[in-house]
């Protein structure tokens, strides 16, 4: 028969350990092992001398010549950052254990060293993604923008970089961190939500400086505006419309929209819609196409093409086609202008008539002979037919 009593479970009582009882076994260690100690305590100078030489070397990287935010200066601007507190515990973390400390004396360094390294670490990284962002952005037109944005950014990746520090910290120390972690995002979904609006806008910004749709100075056009850029901020962009108005539009509404940029365009493609009559000699109508190519290349364009493309309602549609290759549209709108007058010209030299809306109207008589509009030697009305006598009956 199986006893139902549950076996004892024995837990070993806490030890309390006295302040003077942990100064008497630090006593004990060092006249026991005082020649180790003098030579951990050497070693551990050589170590601090030596990551002290090293991160003087790397600090001097930023202030080589060269590109200022290429590799060798993001290496040196994380090695200036780096703390006499974390060279000392590094080189105390390193020769600690040949000198066996006690137990309490060894904790506390690890402690001290997990502590310090989690920081240091966060700090050097925060160097490199924030050179790195720099180097993203500052590129000609952009330096506006990011000194704009450089703030919140410093400080989103500040707090993003610095908790994750926090947790891996409590997390070594034998902190359960889940509750926090959670927490955290919890609290991070509901900020977000409260500020979707000014965050969304934030962000836009952040895509336009890093994507680079367009920038300050460049001429866009979005739906049925064209304006030029005039400053790009955290919320909005200030924009100057064609026809002088400011135009202020929401960063996340404008990426939302197709934007065009005129900005890379090398050229700029030109057309002429032209009507000449009908009864214009089909021979000399042939010749148009030549003759609007000769136009179109002695001002200095880029023919495409021309051609008859349809009957219109009161004359022959034909229309040129034509590339005017400059970066300003001033020289674009005069050199159309010039090309313009040249085909009138020529027109009216070649005998080409431009055909304008006409209607023609002809008129009836009551049996259905065409008559002119009015009789000839004045006007006069015809007698109305005699009724017909069967009908009245």
């Amino acid at each position: 028969m199986q006893s139902s009593e549950k076996p004892a479970v024995f837990t070993a009582p806490k030890v309390q350990v006295a302040p003077d009882q942990v100064w008497r076994d630090l006593q004990t260690w060092v006249q026991a092992n005082g020649t180790e100690i003098v030579i951990a305590l050497a070693a551990g100078l050589v170590v601090y001398l030596g990551l002290s030489l090293a991160r003087s070397v790397f600090a001097r990287l930023k202030d080589k010549p060269g590109a200022p935010l290429g590799f060798r200066a993001l290496v040196g601007r994380a090695a200036s950052r780096t703390t006499q507190l974390f060279l000392m515990l590094a080189a105390a973390k390193l020769v600690g254990g040949y000198a066996d400390p006690p137990a309490p004396l060894a904790r506390t360094i690890d402690f001290l060293f997990t502590i310090v390294a989690a920081f240091q670490a966060a700090v050097w990284l925060r160097e490199v993604v924030l050179g790195l962002i720099e180097r993203r952005t500052a590129e000609e037109g952009q330096g506006e923008t990011l000194a704009n944005a450089m703030g919140i950014i410093r400080l989103l990746v500040t707090v993003a970089i610095f908790a994750v520090a926090v947790i891996v910290v409590l997390d070594n120390v034998g902190v359960n961190v889940t509750a926090l972690v959670a927490g955290l995002g919890i609290g991070g979904i509901a900020i977000g939500l409260a500020a979707q609006g000014i965050f969304s806008d934030l962000f836009a910004a952040l895509s336009i400086i890093f994507d680079k749709p367009f920038r300050m100075g460049e001429t866009i056009n979005y739906d049925t505006t064209t304006a030029t850029v005039e400053k790009i901020g955290l919320k909005s962009t200030r924009l100057r419309a064609i026809s002088g108005e400011r135009k202020i539009i929401s960063n996340a509404n404008l990426l939302q929209k197709e934007i065009t940029s005129y900005q890379t365009l090398d050229h700029r493609r030109l057309k002429f819609a032209i009507g000449v009559i009908y009864q214009t000699d089909p021979d000399l109508a042939a010749r148009i196409p030549d003759v609007l190519r000769g136009i179109v290349e002695a001002e200095g364009a880029s023919f495409v093409r021309s051609g008859f493309v349809g009957f219109g309602a009161s004359s022959l549609d034909f229309e040129v086609e034509f590339d005017v290759y400059r970066p300003d549209w001033e020289e674009i709108y005069a050199i159309r202008h010039r090309i313009g007058l040249a085909i009138l010209r020529r027109f009216n030299a070649e005998g080409l008539e431009f055909a304008y809306p006409t209607q023609t109207t002809f008129t009836a008589a009551p049996d259905g002979r065409m008559i002119l509009p009015y009789p000839e030697g004045g006007f006069a009305v015809a007698p109305a037919p005699a009724p017909d006598d069967g009908a009245r009956r």
